[in-house]
């Protein structure tokens, strides 16, 4: 799960097939000051999910090919983003299914900017309330444990290790999202933070701080995926 969400800076995706709504929508929110990608589809909103730290999804139930409901029940498994389902199917038995598939709210269209609005920031509060109590658990991988609310990382035997800032932020980038190529740009912007001074250096000089630090001087934790990044390549549980 990404850093606490600054409503005002919050990345919004919008995937919908009908171009003019995703124009509409981009426009309406972006005014506002959100970040707002958008995709036709299920491809196009998984490339942008592999490459960008996305607090809130507003998907579109009906589409060709995978459409929002599949969608909806993949974001859910992970500690993906918030989801918005808007559709024109607004009778009860949809909305329950999309809120039973994970969608935190289900609008029926059309809806006004307005009631829009204020979803999107229900919905980003809710977040970020659920980010902030998820920093506080412990977790554990290979043996290590890593409390997130600490910022201290211990090893299989117990020994505390010490991290700088920019460590320990790209190692949360990590751990919140392990067993995913991440790109170096997309581990920057995951761990970069409020203190953007600590990543005054590459990330392959924090990676490679990191593997010594793990003693992984194999790709055993951290692997290196040519021409696209890194991946954490532990399983990941609470501690």
């Amino acid at each position: 799960m990404s850093e606490a969400v600054n409503e005002t800076a919050a990345d919004i995706l919008i995937v919908d097939d009908d171009p003019e709504i995703r124009m509409l929508l981009a426009n309406s929110l972006g005014n506002q000051g959100y970040r707002v990608h958008t995709a036709a589809g299920a491809r196009e909103m998984d490339r942008i999910l592999a490459q960008t730290s996305i607090d809130l999804v507003m998907l579109d139930v009906m589409m060709p090919g995978e459409d929002g409901l599949s969608i909806c029940r993949r974001i859910a498994q992970g500690d993906g983003p918030a989801v918005i389902m808007l559709s024109a199917l607004g009778d009860e038995p949809d909305r329950i299914l999309g809120l039973e598939l994970g969608a935190g709210h289900y609008l029926s269209k059309p809806c006004s900017p307005r009631e829009i609005l204020a979803h999107v920031r229900a919905a980003l509060r809710q977040r970020r309330s659920a980010v902030t109590q998820e920093r506080h658990r412990v977790l554990g991988f290979a043996g290590w444990r890593i409390d997130l609310a600490s910022h201290e990382l211990t090893d299989p035997d117990g020994v505390l290790v010490d991290l700088t800032d920019g460590e320990f932020a790209v190692l949360r980038a990590f751990v919140e999202r392990p067993r995913r190529v991440l790109t170096r740009e997309a581990l920057l912007e995951a761990a970069r933070g409020p203190d953007s001074e600590a990543f005054d250096r590459a990330i392959d000089v924090q990676v490679s701080r990191l593997r010594r630090k793990l003693k992984a001087q194999s790709d055993e934790i951290i692997r290196t995926v040519r021409n696209e990044g890194y991946l954490f390549c532990p399983q990941v549980r609470a501690a």
